[in-house]
This record gives C-alpha cells, structure tokens and sequence, in this order.
C-alpha cells in the first residue's frame, strides 16, 4: 500500500498530519528537527546508514536516539530501540507519537524487530512520523505497520502463573 509522500515545507500537509493525529505544530516541527539531529550521533561505521529517532511523551517532553552498530553485526541497536530503552530506563511511560528520519528519499519505516519493541510501550493508535533526507514526510499508525500485533496484553499476568521453583 502506497502511502502519499508529504512536504514538512507544506503548511497544509502539516497542519492536516497534526490534526489527524493530534500533535501541534510546534511538536511536529520537533519531532522532525530533532529527528533529524540525532542522525549526527549515529555510529554507522559498516552501513552508514545513519538513522536518528525522536519520541513525544504524552507530558510533552522528547527523548532521542541513534542507531548504533557492532562489528558482529546482528548485535548492533537500531535508532528506535535506542530512544525507547533511553525513555523507559528514566522513567518515561507514556508515548504519543514517534518520529525516525533517515538519509534516503522514501522515507524508511521501521523495521520489524523495532514495530514489534514499539508495540511493547505504545498504543496502536500511535502515529509514527517517517522523514526523508529532505524532510518530506509519511506518517501511519503503530497498527498500520504492526498489524495483528503481539502484545504485552496477550500475556497473563505475571501475578497469575505459578511460582518457579
């Protein structure tokens, strides 16, 4: 499914984004900025394929991160994961939109390990803002990207299996 590529430079594509996913301006322009600068913090030495992401609390505050990437390279963080881990190791509970910004034009989405650790603490009605080298845009839900997704709910709570022994 082809998802229409939006310009951050285009009042009305942005003003509608915002509405239709109940952000202000000030956060979208935010979450692309700062998206954007953590891509500089990138340690991509064996794909250089920086990629920078950025989360708004639902408090209003913002948490970045970069990948990071190992020379045994399936042991390498992806952007997202670094942000989320970085938002919950400090206490950051509640999330109400992600951007990630990329070098490439499309936009990159994020990859399946990270929807599915995006699943973990997000809601499905989360949008996911994805930027291009230029700043033109795509922005889905966590449910588009994840559909019939596994998550935390699915489980029994811890307090109702038996205890180990």
């Amino acid at each position: 499914m082809a998802m229409p590529l939006l310009s951050s430079s285009d009042a009305a594509h942005v003003s509608q984004a915002c509405e239709t996913y109940s952000i202000t301006t000030a956060q979208f322009n935010a979450l692309l900025s700062r998206s954007q600068s953590a891509k500089a913090t990138a340690y991509c030495p064996y794909s250089r394929f920086r990629v920078g992401a950025t989360i708004l609390t639902h408090d209003g505050q913002f948490i970045d991160g970069a990948n990071v990437e190992n020379a045994s390279y399936p042991v390498g963080t992806c952007a997202e994961r670094v942000a989320f881990g970085k938002a919950v190791t400090e206490g950051h509970k509640s999330f109400k939109a992600l951007g990630v910004a990329t070098d490439i034009t499309p936009p990159a989405s994020p990859c399946g390990m990270c929807r599915q650790f995006i699943r973990e603490f997000c809601d499905l009605s989360t949008p996911i803002f994805m930027f291009d080298k230029d700043g033109s845009f795509v922005v889905m839900r966590l449910e588009q990207l994840l559909p019939l997704s596994f998550g935390p709910e699915a489980l029994p709570p811890p307090s109702s299996l038996p205890a180990q022994g």
